[in-house]
Protein backbone atom coordinates (compact mmCIF):
# COMPACT_ATOMS: atom_id res chain seq x y z
CA UNK A 1 0.00 0.00 0.00
CA UNK A 2 2.54 2.34 0.64
CA UNK A 3 3.85 2.14 -2.91
CA UNK A 4 0.60 2.45 -4.55
CA UNK A 5 -0.51 5.76 -2.17
CA UNK A 6 2.98 7.28 -3.16
CA UNK A 7 2.25 6.61 -7.06
CA UNK A 8 -1.29 7.98 -6.75
CA UNK A 9 -0.43 10.83 -4.64
CA UNK A 10 2.33 11.27 -7.12
CA UNK A 11 -0.04 10.99 -10.35
CA UNK A 12 -2.64 13.37 -8.84
CA UNK A 13 -0.12 16.08 -8.18
CA UNK A 14 1.57 15.37 -11.80
CA UNK A 15 -2.17 15.84 -12.66
CA UNK A 16 -2.70 19.30 -10.86
CA UNK A 17 0.65 20.58 -12.44
CA UNK A 18 -0.52 19.70 -15.60
CA UNK A 19 -3.72 21.05 -14.99
CA UNK A 20 -2.68 24.44 -13.76
CA UNK A 21 0.15 24.50 -16.89
CA UNK A 22 -2.75 24.23 -19.25
CA UNK A 23 -5.17 26.49 -17.54
CA UNK A 24 -1.80 29.06 -17.40
CA UNK A 25 -1.02 28.59 -21.19
CA UNK A 26 -4.38 28.80 -22.49
CA UNK A 27 -5.83 31.66 -19.86
CA UNK A 28 -5.41 35.12 -21.98
CA UNK A 29 -2.64 37.14 -21.18
CA UNK A 30 -3.55 40.37 -19.44
CA UNK A 31 -1.90 43.18 -22.14
CA UNK A 32 -0.12 45.91 -19.94
CA UNK A 33 -1.28 49.66 -20.77
CA UNK A 34 0.72 51.23 -23.72
CA UNK A 35 3.76 52.72 -22.54
CA UNK A 36 3.21 56.79 -22.07
CA UNK A 37 4.78 58.66 -25.37
CA UNK A 38 8.11 60.32 -24.08
CA UNK A 39 7.44 63.91 -23.14
CA UNK A 40 7.74 65.93 -25.67
CA UNK A 41 11.42 67.84 -26.06
CA UNK A 42 11.07 71.08 -23.97
CA UNK A 43 10.84 73.90 -26.57
CA UNK A 44 14.26 75.86 -27.05
CA UNK A 45 13.78 79.67 -27.67
CA UNK A 46 16.53 79.55 -30.43
CA UNK A 47 18.51 82.79 -29.45
CA UNK A 48 18.67 85.42 -32.55
CA UNK A 49 22.34 85.03 -33.39
CA UNK A 50 24.76 87.75 -32.01
CA UNK A 51 24.85 91.12 -33.80
CA UNK A 52 28.05 91.32 -36.32
CA UNK A 53 30.65 92.73 -34.37
CA UNK A 54 31.08 96.76 -35.14
CA UNK A 55 33.16 97.06 -38.81
CA UNK A 56 36.29 98.51 -37.62
CA UNK A 57 37.27 101.94 -37.13
CA UNK A 58 39.34 102.65 -40.26
CA UNK A 59 42.51 104.05 -39.50
CA UNK A 60 42.73 107.98 -40.93
CA UNK A 61 46.36 108.57 -40.95
CA UNK A 62 46.51 111.85 -39.14
CA UNK A 63 48.41 114.20 -40.30
CA UNK A 64 51.87 114.88 -38.36
CA UNK A 65 51.93 118.37 -36.28
CA UNK A 66 54.62 120.91 -38.28
CA UNK A 67 54.94 118.08 -41.35
CA UNK A 68 55.00 119.52 -44.99
CA UNK A 69 51.17 117.80 -45.18
CA UNK A 70 50.23 119.94 -41.71
CA UNK A 71 51.75 122.94 -43.24
CA UNK A 72 49.94 122.28 -46.95
CA UNK A 73 46.27 121.34 -45.57
CA UNK A 74 46.31 124.54 -42.57
CA UNK A 75 47.86 127.19 -45.29
CA UNK A 76 45.82 125.50 -48.19
CA UNK A 77 48.87 125.85 -50.34
CA UNK A 78 52.83 125.81 -50.19
CA UNK A 79 52.70 128.21 -53.00
CA UNK A 80 51.20 131.43 -54.49
CA UNK A 81 50.74 132.89 -58.35
CA UNK A 82 52.06 135.88 -59.81
CA UNK A 83 49.95 138.32 -62.64
CA UNK A 84 52.73 137.87 -65.31
CA UNK A 85 55.74 140.65 -65.31
CA UNK A 86 54.71 141.14 -61.93
CA UNK A 87 55.85 140.60 -58.53
CA UNK A 88 52.87 142.31 -56.37
CA UNK A 89 50.90 139.86 -54.31
CA UNK A 90 47.11 139.79 -55.20
CA UNK A 91 44.38 139.34 -51.97
CA UNK A 92 44.37 135.33 -52.66
CA UNK A 93 48.08 135.26 -52.31
CA UNK A 94 48.01 137.23 -49.48
CA UNK A 95 45.20 135.11 -47.65
CA UNK A 96 47.71 131.77 -48.33
CA UNK A 97 50.37 133.74 -46.51
CA UNK A 98 48.58 135.26 -43.61
CA UNK A 99 47.82 131.14 -43.27
CA UNK A 100 51.33 130.10 -44.04
CA UNK A 101 52.69 133.17 -41.42
CA UNK A 102 50.23 131.87 -39.00
CA UNK A 103 51.56 128.28 -39.48
CA UNK A 104 55.43 129.13 -39.21
CA UNK A 105 54.54 131.17 -35.92
CA UNK A 106 53.16 127.95 -34.02
CA UNK A 107 56.35 125.85 -35.03
CA UNK A 108 58.83 128.62 -34.08
CA UNK A 109 61.90 125.79 -34.96
CA UNK A 110 61.07 125.44 -38.68
CA UNK A 111 62.97 127.30 -41.05
CA UNK A 112 62.27 128.16 -44.73
CA UNK A 113 63.42 128.93 -47.97
CA UNK A 114 61.10 130.60 -50.50
CA UNK A 115 61.37 129.82 -54.35
CA UNK A 116 60.55 132.64 -56.90
CA UNK A 117 59.71 131.37 -60.19
CA UNK A 118 58.28 132.74 -63.80
CA UNK A 119 56.96 131.62 -67.31
CA UNK A 120 59.30 130.83 -70.36
CA UNK A 121 59.14 134.37 -71.70
CA UNK A 122 61.90 137.07 -71.10
CA UNK A 123 65.79 136.26 -70.81
CA UNK A 124 67.31 134.16 -68.46
CA UNK A 125 68.77 137.14 -66.60
CA UNK A 126 65.42 138.58 -66.47
CA UNK A 127 63.50 135.64 -65.07
CA UNK A 128 65.95 135.17 -62.37
CA UNK A 129 65.90 138.87 -61.03
CA UNK A 130 62.08 139.09 -61.53
CA UNK A 131 61.55 135.62 -59.69
CA UNK A 132 64.35 137.20 -57.15
CA UNK A 133 61.74 140.16 -56.56
CA UNK A 134 58.25 137.42 -56.15
CA UNK A 135 60.26 135.36 -53.57
CA UNK A 136 61.14 138.84 -51.79
CA UNK A 137 57.40 139.76 -51.49
CA UNK A 138 56.72 136.71 -50.35
CA UNK A 139 59.18 137.12 -47.40
CA UNK A 140 58.38 140.48 -46.54
CA UNK A 141 55.05 139.54 -46.69
CA UNK A 142 55.64 136.87 -44.09
CA UNK A 143 58.21 138.76 -41.75
CA UNK A 144 55.59 141.62 -41.45
CA UNK A 145 53.11 139.19 -40.41
CA UNK A 146 55.58 137.83 -37.60
CA UNK A 147 57.94 135.19 -38.88
CA UNK A 148 61.33 136.20 -37.72
CA UNK A 149 63.18 137.21 -41.23
CA UNK A 150 66.11 135.07 -39.98
CA UNK A 151 63.85 131.98 -40.46
CA UNK A 152 63.01 132.92 -44.51
CA UNK A 153 65.54 132.40 -46.95
CA UNK A 154 65.01 133.50 -50.60
CA UNK A 155 66.17 132.01 -53.82
CA UNK A 156 65.37 132.69 -57.61
CA UNK A 157 65.06 130.11 -60.04
CA UNK A 158 63.78 132.48 -62.50
CA UNK A 159 62.11 130.08 -65.42
CA UNK A 160 64.69 127.22 -65.13
CA UNK A 161 62.38 125.01 -62.83
CA UNK A 162 58.72 125.48 -64.86
CA UNK A 163 56.12 123.56 -63.05
CA UNK A 164 54.48 122.57 -66.40
CA UNK A 165 56.35 122.60 -69.48
CA UNK A 166 53.89 123.66 -72.02
CA UNK A 167 54.11 126.86 -73.65
CA UNK A 168 50.78 128.12 -72.90
CA UNK A 169 48.98 130.81 -71.26
CA UNK A 170 47.18 128.62 -68.68
CA UNK A 171 50.89 127.10 -68.07
CA UNK A 172 52.59 130.02 -67.48
CA UNK A 173 50.08 130.94 -64.61
CA UNK A 174 51.05 128.35 -63.02
CA UNK A 175 55.04 128.51 -63.50
CA UNK A 176 54.49 132.15 -62.45
CA UNK A 177 54.77 131.24 -58.48
CA UNK A 178 56.73 131.78 -54.47
CA UNK A 179 56.64 128.79 -53.14
CA UNK A 180 57.52 128.05 -49.15
CA UNK A 181 59.93 125.04 -48.89
CA UNK A 182 60.19 124.29 -45.07
CA UNK A 183 63.72 123.35 -44.63
CA UNK A 184 63.73 121.08 -41.37
CA UNK A 185 59.68 120.26 -41.45
CA UNK A 186 58.59 117.79 -38.50
CA UNK A 187 58.66 113.91 -40.25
Amino acid sequence: MGTSYNSLRIARMTALAGTIAMLAACSKKEELPPAPPPPPAPTQQVAPPPPPPPAPTPVVASTTPGSLKDFIETAGADRVFFDYDSYTLSETARTTLAKQAEWLKKYGSITLTVEGHCDERGTREYNLALGERRASAVKSFLVSAGVPAGRVKTISYGKERPEVAESNDESWAQNRRGVAVLDNPNS
